[in-house]
């Protein structure tokens, strides 16, 4: 059909161009493997969840930060606000602060996902997140996929969502824009999910029917009796090494405490980690259970308003922080002296040990690298 390209909605846009350098071209040929060798796509159960700002120039910036519940995301838009009311009454601009304000006690007191702010306009957006699945298990990171950070160190990378444009209009390679249009028709959940879930995700597809892909993320997945799953649905990392110090944090702390090891099963747990973090691999098996840091796709959807919203059967268990506060009031769970001293169960007392063992033990590897790198 003639001229169909300048009748096509924006958010319906596929921009296919390609992608300068050797390690994009890298990238691109390591794309088109894993198609072939991860054919099945699987959905995250939770979704990620940013605040994000319209653009001027088109699109919405998002947040650097993720959050696994629409309020958390609500909250850092507030701490956002507030921000910038500081930054205003620092300048002197005593009607700016006033308005960034009102936006930060609104967040506070109302469950809102889209409002404008002192002329700008600002929305909760939701991420899916998938996974591609073959006969090897996961699809596991990829030899072009950044992982700069040392052993221990992933958390301090940077998000690389940082300043990133959810605008249909940016050209992507083809491999990459042949994901989007396999995810865009994804409608979700599998056979099992309750019906709110499937019905929104069915919506979800028919109000939003165009996507953007975000930078990819990392996640550990575990195998048990023959499947996979998360280990932990609601966490992501921005690099490769980023998921796998999780795990070993996990083997040599939160396993421990939360699987009630015993002082052997807790020295081969340790061990593991100690193999995780020379080998820097992707892969492990301990007590019965094989774990994999997997590669994880985002994709946020498009509509003719813009990005998608979270969803009406989003888990998001807390109110606002007002909200809150009050109906820990009525209940009387809420302590207004903060002076008073806490005092620790055995239980919180035990994993505070680990903790402080995991922290010494954290300590001696970083002196003795640094010795290593003096001499």
């Amino acid at each position: 059909m003639s001229g169909y390209a300048d009748r096509a909605p924006g958010y319906l846009t596929f921009r296919v161009a390609p992608q300068d350098g050797p390690i994009a071209a890298f990238a691109e040929q390591e794309a088109w493997e894993a198609r072939e060798r991860y054919p099945e796509l699987l959905g995250v159960g939770l979704g990620e969840f940013f605040h994000a700002r319209e653009l001027d120039t088109g699109g919405w910036e998002l947040s650097e930060y993720g959050n696994d519940t629409p309020q958390g995301a609500r909250d850092s838009l507030g701490s956002h606000f507030r921000m910038r009311a500081k930054a205003a009454e620092e300048a002197g601009d005593a009607k700016s602060q006033k308005t960034w304000m009102s936006g930060t006690l609104r967040m506070d007191r109302e469950v809102v996902d889209d409002l404008r702010v002192h002329g700008e306009h600002f929305r909760i957006v939701r991420a899916a997140k998938f996974v591609r699945l073959g006969n090897a298990g996961p699809e596991p990171p990829r030899p072009s996929d950044p992982d700069p950070a040392e052993v221990g160190e992933g958390y301090r990378e940077p998000r690389r969502t940082k300043g990133f444009v959810v605008d249909p209009y940016t050209s992507t390679g083809l491999a990459d824009s042949l994901l989007r249009l396999d995810l865009v028709q994804f409608v979700g959940p599998g056979p099992g999910a309750p019906e709110d879930v499937r019905r929104d995700a069915r919506r979800a597809a028919r109000d939003y029917p165009g996507g953007v892909l975000l930078p990819a993320v990392f996640m550990v997945a575990e195998r048990t009796d023959g499947e996979w799953q998360s280990h932990n649905p609601g966490a992501s990392h921005s690099t490769p090494q980023g998921a796998r110090d999780a795990l070993a944090g996990w083997l040599r702390v939160m396993a421990p405490f939360t699987l009630r090891l015993s002082d052997e099963k807790k020295a081969e747990y340790a061990r593991a980690a100690d193999k995780l973090d020379e080998k820097r691999g992707n892969s492990l098996s301990v007590d019965g259970t094989r774990f994999r840091v997997t590669r994880v796709e985002r994709l946020v959807r498009i509509g003719p308003d813009g990005p998608e919203g979270p969803r009406p059967s989003d888990y998001d268990p807390e109110p606002p922080i007002e909200v809150h506060t009050r109906q820990l009031k009525e209940q009387g769970l809420w302590e207004d002296d903060e002076d008073e001293p806490v005092e620790l169960d055995e239980r919180t007392r035990e994993l505070q040990a680990l903790w402080e063992a995991e922290e010494e033990r954290r300590a001696a590897v970083k002196e003795r690298k640094a010795r290593q790198r003096r001499g």
